[in-house]
């Protein structure tokens, strides 16, 4: 079956009204180059086969559905299943869609990737990336997630990045974008910015989503070999999108599976504290794009907060705006709390550390299960491993 929603984005970069390049002009000859350059690699056997080949001997993929057999039981209700996006070399998603981007860096014969990392996931992906390719890698990372995640902070720097502290505003994710943007702006002819999300202007989000939709992709194949039917629901945390974007795609014109995207709600969403972007947010415009925003009455981003550095961020990838104005997918919050105590339960009944991104899909996979048949299934995108959260959980609820 032809999957309609590959399709977009349209010429211009646009998911319906989100998306685009709202960028000075001559930064957009800049981002056609990069788009006229991936459209024509991408469609070569040679990079093709080269991605495939890291993907398997490298990364470890396909990455297995796990039947979450014992957490299923406690919750009662439909059985929980988890794409297992964990085990990959790095401990996540990430690495998906890194080797792409360095892997065209190369091809484009570009001396430098910069980038923006909040949970450091994507900074420790890249730097992988870049120094498995050979070429020079630049990580910039907001001093508060520094300190929160002092392991992932450590193998950047040994794996041989030059990391940048961010210190101005939040010294969060969305100021490390800040930050790396500006880097980047510097010299966009030998640079190029390898965006950690599907954010950013065109054609990032588009390039991010299809390096990431193998997870779907080996998910379907792989659930219906198994329980010979799709999941009923699929369950993904997120913050800019590309983890639940790389689960969704597979199943976006396969109407019977429900889709849940679930957004950090963090000390209330009564509160200003939290980063549920489509939940509360208006559209606007962010980093090169339109989407929704959480923003002030000037247009202008405000701060935003979740215990998972990967969540904080007050914007989020076009896609999901325009799957959420259509209705095919149906975005959900969970707060710290509820959060923690997945990460506690999957811990502790599985065996399997989560990172507290991934916590959040857990806990709304929970939160659901009881209420539904055990005949029905839910698959959730365990989109990393919590090695990098341990610590800061342990010393949060002083274990």
């Amino acid at each position: 079956m032809k999957n309609a929603f590959l399709e977009m984005p349209d010429k211009n970069g646009y998911f319906g009204e989100y998306g685009g390049q709202i960028i000075p002009p001559p930064l957009i000859d800049i981002m056609n180059e990069i788009n006229d350059a991936y459209e024509q690699v991408i469609q070569t056997a040679s990079f093709q086969e080269e991605l495939q080949q890291l993907y398997t001997d490298y990364v470890g993929r396909p990455s297995p559905v796990y039947f979450a057999k014992r957490l299923s039981e406690k919750q009662g209700g439909a059985r929980i299943f988890l794409k297992r996006e964990d085990l990959n070399h790095t401990g996540a998603h990430k690495i998906n869609h890194c080797l792409g981007e360095a892997l065209l860096a190369k091809y484009m014969g570009k001396t430098k990737v910069l980038a923006e990392t909040g949970a450091g996931q994507h900074g420790v992906a890249l730097a992988t990336a870049c120094a498995l390719v050979g070429i020079e890698c630049e990580i910039h990372m907001g001093e508060v997630d520094m300190v929160k995640e002092h392991p992932n902070v450590t193998r950047m720097k040994i794996l041989g990045c030059n990391l940048v502290p961010v210190t101005r505003g939040t010294k969060t994710l969305k100021d490390a974008v800040d930050s790396a943007f500006e880097e980047y702006l510097k010299d966009p002819v030998n640079y190029i910015y390898a965006i950690g999300s599907v954010v950013g202007p065109h054609p990032f989000p588009k390039i991010v989503r299809d390096f990431q939709s193998i997870v779907g992709k080996e998910a379907r194949e792989q659930f219906l070999a198994r329980e010979n039917k799709l999941p009923d629901v699929l369950v993904a945390c997120v913050g800019g999108g590309c983890n639940a974007i790389g689960l969704f795609t597979a199943f976006l014109d396969d109407d019977a599976v429900k889709m849940i995207g679930v957004e950090p709600a963090g000390k209330g969403l009564d509160t200003a504290e939290h980063a549920a972007t489509l939940t509360l947010g208006t559209k606007g415009a962010i980093h090169g794009f339109e989407c929704y925003t959480i923003q002030d009455k000037e247009g202008n981003p405000l701060p935003v907060y979740s215990i998972a550095s990967g969540l904080d961020y007050p914007g989020v990838g076009p896609q999901h705006c325009y799957l959420k104005d259509i209705k095919r997918v149906v975005y959900e919050t969970i707060d710290d709390k509820e959060c923690l105590d997945a990460f506690m339960q999957l811990s502790r009944l599985e065996g399997i550390i989560p990172a507290l991104e991934s916590a959040h899909a857990v806990a709304h996979a929970m939160k659901i299960a009881k209420d539904m048949s055990s005949e029905e299934t839910i698959l959730v995108n365990l989109s990393g491993r919590g090695d990098k959260d341990a610590d800061f959980v342990a010393n949060y609820l002083s274990l």
